[in-house]
């Protein structure tokens, strides 16, 4: 029971940290669009504001067709505040997302203070959404952000002269950093939650899967900066090319994620979106050959990318001059890196990852059932699920997080 408490009381400080650092890191897009404008850098302005609306829209999309699937039931307070109309506005004007995290957040400290079980398991089905909307916003938002922030710091050559735009650069590198590490630690312990068995998923398995997808996610971002310093024009180039691969491969894991064929065809382009940053997994059944061949893929692009650079740094340089020894180190250094990070990937799988059988993690779908064995499933077979290692479905099931955890713990 003490491992349950200690559970819920990650899961509160988390939820209660995530709406304040959504906020700020809205004030570092502000405060580096003004610095930006100031120091006369309309490209990274343009480039800037451009991230920004295109992750907004693509964010409100979700979550307005999540409202839609749902038939728009709304389980807080907040979230039933607006009228149907008024709430498709508020997605309009990129405004609907934050009553998700105000819903969130209202939910969670109420059964924290109150400490009564949510039975209904509201605040879990609505943190779930919330989770994966951060892993779209972070991969549409925060990494090409910190990519761009790397890039202008590589650019500038010597980090002595602390210019406004290194020094907004920095702060947001650093800011786009700290949001990465966080939803990827949010959606290790949303999917973490449809497994009854806690201890397996304890707070040190979720520090380690953190730091392996920081390693990896680094690693990454720092060899497209590296092209992007010396090339610029390319960095464009090189990611049409690769997202136009990875969308050709998530439509042949034929995905089954949204509830209409629109929506599941801008889930496969955002898949090819997270892939050129990190792998996700998107399909049922083993995925070690696939995770294997996507990182062979992404090791190789990082080994061309860093070669690229220190090709540029030896032929022609930009203004700053990098010793081309200094410049083998450093390229060494990324693709070391990442190879670090998959070594602390594997003992993760290896020690702390769970492996239920599919069907034990699946469960029953209620869709699937007559009226009266839904019922003896929501009240009379708790403890067989208990004996199976799942936790038993609550009167709100995600039924998309719960394709996600299936297709994690395969």
């Amino acid at each position: 029971m003490s491992g349950t408490q200690d559970n819920n009381k990650w899961d509160v400080v988390l939820t209660c940290v995530g709406l304040p650092l959504y906020l700020v890191d809205i004030g570092l897009d502000i405060w580096a669009a003004v610095s930006f404008y100031k120091e006369k850098a309309y490209v990274c302005l343009a480039i800037l504001l451009f991230l920004l609306l295109g992750s907004s829209l693509l964010t409100q999309a979700y979550s307005w067709l999540w409202y839609s699937y749902d038939k728009f039931e709304r389980k807080t307070k907040v979230e039933r505040w607006p009228t149907e109309r008024l709430l498709k506005l508020l997605h309009v004007f990129q405004l609907g997302i934050y009553f998700r995290h105000a819903g969130v957040l209202e939910k969670t400290v109420e059964n924290f203070i109150t400490k009564l079980r949510d039975t209904e398991g509201v605040a879990v089905f609505l943190s779930h959404d919330l989770s994966m909307l951060r892993i779209v916003e972070t991969f549409s938002e925060s990494a090409p952000q910190l990519t761009l922030m790397l890039t202008i710091i590589l650019q500038q050559g010597h980090l002595d002269v602390f210019t406004g735009t290194v020094y907004y650069s920095i702060l947001k590198a650093v800011g786009s950093a700290s949001a990465i590490a966080f939803t990827v630690t949010t959606y290790h312990r949303a999917l973490r939650s449809f497994l009854h068995d806690k201890k397996k998923q304890n707070i040190t398995s979720t520090v380690i899967y953190f730091i392996w997808n920081l390693v990896l996610i680094s690693s990454r971002l720092t060899a497209l900066a590296l092209f992007a310093s010396v090339l610029p024009c390319f960095i464009f180039a090189h990611f049409i090319c690769s997202w136009l691969v990875l969308f050709f491969f998530a439509w042949r894991s034929k995905t089954d994620f949204m509830e209409s064929p629109g929506g599941e065809w801008l889930y496969r382009v955002t898949v090819g979106l997270i892939w050129y940053f990190n792998w996700f997994n998107v399909a049922e059944g083993t995925t070690r050959c696939r995770t294997a061949l996507y990182h062979g893929y992404i090791l190789t692009d990082i080994c061309i990318l860093c070669a690229v650079w220190c090709w540029k740094m030896s032929t022609d340089p930009p203004d700053f001059v990098i010793e081309p020894m200094h410049a083998l180190i450093t390229a060494a250094c990324v693709v070391v890196v990442y190879i670090l990070g998959l070594i602390l990937k594997v003992i993760y799988y290896k020690f702390f990852h769970p492996n239920p059988d599919r069907d034990e993690l699946k469960g029953v779908s209620t869709e699937q059932q007559p009226e009266d064995e839904v019922v003896f499933r929501m009240f009379g077979a708790a403890a067989k699920m208990a004996d199976h290692g799942l936790l038993a479905p609550s009167a709100h099931c995600n039924k998309r997080m719960r394709k996600l955890a299936e297709n994690f713990y395969s």
